[in-house]
């Protein structure tokens, strides 16, 4: 059955008018063409919506039915136009982010917080992933775009813009600062307990492909879920860990750790934005895209 959502509009201002003049007037037409259009859909749907009267029309029980779904409809078209209204403004919507920890708080944070005093009225939606799990949501179509760290692979259909380099570094506790000359050899390192995060993360598939190019394989001896863990952990003289720079900037978050030469340099990781090519980001998305692209260039 095809029936033209004309039909069912003006089946919906007649119900909630109770009379086909009224919805004539709302719908800027006529009360014929308003007659002749429901009169199409009662034959198109082999059942009476309306029964007459010189006061107006009322609903038949099948009308009733029709109607609780025809309203629905509505009530959403509404909210949609409401919202992409807001959205155009940037006095609303709602922008989906998938983060990986590292890049959040290397990057991210700031960006946020000045995409946020610009539009307070946008909905953020930040959702905490590592950088594989970043780019299945996107495929999923669960977030707007990506934020993630390398590696990274980025399937067919994606683009890949980078936003800024990180150094990682080696730090370690009280302990071992006194126990370990510098500049370090990774073989060296090897003899003390090594932290890092787990075979899950793109962060572990890092560093064993960097010990691996010098003929040196990793095994950690404490494995953890989130990069924030690492630097308690070393503080508390558990052994050697890995962090990016950025991360020992906070006096406080750092303190009792000190960083470790090393007589191999960490190769550069990235913080790069990921979004699907076919995807048209709505007017809040876009405008948080740029703002990470200007800051990218600073």
């Amino acid at each position: 059955m095809n029936i033209s959502y004309d039909y069912y509009r003006v089946f919906y201002f007649a119900a909630i008018h109770g009379s086909f003049t009224r919805a004539a007037a709302a719908l800027m037409t006529n009360q014929p063409n308003v007659t002749r259009i429901i009169s199409n859909l009662e034959t198109g749907l082999g059942c009476p919506l309306f029964t007459r009267s010189k006061r107006g029309v009322a609903l038949t029980s099948e009308g009733e039915r029709l109607f609780a779904h025809v309203s629905a409809a509505f009530e959403q078209f509404q909210t949609a136009e409401r919202e992409l209204s807001l959205e155009r403004s940037l006095e609303g919507g709602v922008v989906s982010i998938g983060a990986s920890e590292v890049a959040l708080h290397t990057f991210l944070l700031p960006v946020l917080k000045a995409f946020r005093e610009q539009h307070p009225g946008v909905h953020l939606r930040l959702s905490s992933h590592t950088s594989p799990q970043g780019v299945a949501a996107l495929q999923g179509g669960l977030v707007d775009f990506a934020v993630v760290t390398t590696p990274v692979t980025v399937p067919a259909g994606m683009e890949q813009t980078d936003l800024m380099d990180i150094q990682e570094v080696a730090v370690v506790g009280e302990v071992y600062r006194k126990q370990i000359k510098t500049p370090a050899s990774l073989r060296t390192l090897l003899d003390y307990p090594i932290i890092c995060l787990g075979d899950e993360t793109v962060t572990r598939d890092f560093y064993g492909a960097f010990f691996l190019r010098h003929n040196l394989t990793l095994e950690p001896s404490i494995e953890l879920a989130s990069a924030s863990q690492i630097l308690p952990m070393v503080r508390s003289d558990l052994g050697i860990g890995f962090v990016p720079e950025p991360f020992l900037a906070d006096p406080i978050q750092s303190a009792g750790v000190w960083r470790l030469y090393l007589d191999k340099a960490i190769p550069l990781r990235k913080v790069v934005l990921l979004k699907r090519k076919a995807y048209a980001l709505g007017i809040a998305a876009g405008e948080l895209e740029k703002m990470l692209r200007k800051a990218a260039k600073k």
